[in-house]
């Protein structure tokens, strides 16, 4: 049932759940909740474009799963539909209404992530993250450019920084002990590998180089990366 009435996408502003527009509005909460419950590290902190289609979903229930999300960490800072009653619930929720004509493009699925399976998949991005913007995957993320402060990366499998990492960046967010987090400039804001957390030092390198994060003995080492 998860399969249709929920489907879960990566997009450049962050997640795009889209609910079927059919189902039952109970029931396919109580749905959503369960699919994310399965994996709190990995939805936790995610920006959220929600599609409900033609629904017409009332304010209190655009309110309620408004609510749902904020109890995961989560921000619905869209929504998606047809529906005019719909996009005016959310714009009297202070959220941004999008008419389904003007829905972005999807990027990649979310598939789960086998770190044994070769050519395991993953997002690319060859740019500087600027403040603001999340990048979520189901497999690795590998980025040709800075990551500035305000930035995240949020990524099931490993994070490689081509630059200077310098934002928040959680690898393994599914529970995958072995990722690892690689940058030419590791100077993160905060640094997280599967459910242990760290943070870079207050003092300041004079001299960057290319380092590799990894746990090793039950907590997060940075070493260099050759």
């Amino acid at each position: 049932m998860a399969d249709t009435t929920i489907a879960i996408k990566g997009v450049k502003d962050g997640l795009l759940i889209a609910l079927d527009e059919t189902a039952e509005w109970l029931a396919v909460t109580k749905l959503l909740a369960a699919r994310l419950d399965e994996q709190p590290a990995f939805f936790s902190g995610a920006r959220v474009v929600l599609d409900v289609g033609s629904r017409p979903v009332r304010k209190d229930e655009m309110g309620s799963i408004k609510a749902l999300f904020d109890r995961r960490s989560m921000q619905l800072i869209s929504v998606t539909s047809a529906s005019d009653t719909t996009l005016d619930a959310a714009d009297a929720l202070d959220l941004r209404a999008v008419p389904a004509e003007e829905q972005p493009e999807a990027g990649l699925d979310t598939v789960p992530f086998n770190p044994e399976e070769e050519g395991t998949p993953g997002v690319l991005i060859r740019r500087t993250l600027r403040s603001g913007r999340l990048v979520t995957s189901a497999g690795h993320v590998l980025i040709m450019g800075d990551v500035n402060p305000g930035a995240e990366i949020v990524a099931a499998g490993d994070v490689v920084v081509w630059g200077r990492l310098r934002g928040n960046v959680h690898a393994g967010a599914e529970g995958y002990q072995n990722a690892t987090v690689c940058a030419l400039d590791m100077t993160p804001n905060q640094l997280r590998i599967a459910s242990l957390i760290a943070v870079s030092p207050a003092e300041k390198r004079h001299k960057p180089k290319p380092e590799i994060a990894l746990i090793r003995d039950g907590r997060i080492v940075v070493e260099e990366w050759r």
